[in-house]
């Protein structure tokens, strides 16, 4: 920023804070908030309390996290930008396909957030999957799709960087591991989690490449798992993801 004077640090700091809270830190002590943005307990404690006090976070006392209202500060951003509008038709067609949620993803560094979802559908899938929620690149179809069409510098600084928490007995962690993954997926032109974010939980998601070639959306399906396994999955979500993908492509 050039003039420094109309730089609000307060803002800054009070957007550090929130974004402490993640897909892996969805409670918090005040030390936990103190350490992870590297202020002050006291500054954290001014924080923290100023967002419980306007309702965008809450406590127990001892724990501290996001409230609902937080999502206000995003949602008419997703629900408005011209992506989310051109995909909703194409969602609920997917979603009307399959007889499950379609979902439309970004990429936000090693991360991937949920912009919109398929509306014809009443089927009740994870609350990890809910608009404006943010969940690992690593373990989630929308991620795996989007990180395996990146460029090999970018994979490898991903790998390198990143940390990779076994969420479930089912998540595929190491960097030879999600490396294996990344070519199957882009071998294969989709990708799979199976119970990697959730137990009982399984997503298959496409690419959605821009006209630039860049990939940074990922459309995809989620379900619970006794409503299908993963065969069925692949067989019944897969042809109108592909036919989403090459028609919402074809716009951008």
């Amino acid at each position: 920023m050039d003039d420094e004077k109309d730089f609000v640090r307060a803002l800054e700091k009070g957007l550090v804070v929130i974004k402490s809270f993640d897909f892996e830190h969805q409670r918090q002590t005040l030390s936990d908030v103190a350490k992870r943005t590297r202020m002050t307990r006291a500054a954290a404690r001014r924080y923290l309390l100023t967002l419980t006090k306007l309702g965008y976070a809450e406590s127990d006392g001892k724990f501290f996290w996001l409230a609902p209202r937080i999502l206000h500060l995003g949602y008419a951003l997703f629900s408005s930008t011209p992506l989310s509008r051109l995909a909703q038709p194409i969602l609920d067609r997917i979603g009307d396909s399959v007889g499950e949620i379609a979902s439309l993803a970004v990429r936000d560094g090693s991360e991937v957030i949920f912009l919109a979802h398929s509306t014809t559908s009443n089927r009740i899938i994870s609350t990890k999957v809910n608009i404006g929620m943010r969940i690992p690149l690593f373990c989630s179809a929308a991620g795996k799709a989007i990180l395996a069409y990146q460029s090999s510098d970018e994979i490898k600084h991903f790998l390198k960087s990143g940390k990779f928490p076994k969420l479930t007995p089912h998540t595929i962690t190491g960097s030879e591991a999600i490396t294996r993954e990344l070519t199957t997926i882009r071998d294969k032109g989709y990708g799979t989690s199976i119970e990697e974010l959730e137990l009982g939980l399984l997503s298959i998601g496409v690419p959605l490449p821009e006209s630039n070639g860049r990939i940074m959306h990922a459309l995809t399906v989620s379900l619970h798992a006794g409503r299908m396994d993963v065969k069925q999955l692949v067989e019944k979500a897969l042809p109108p993801l592909l036919a989403g993908q090459q028609e919402l492509a074809a716009m951008l």
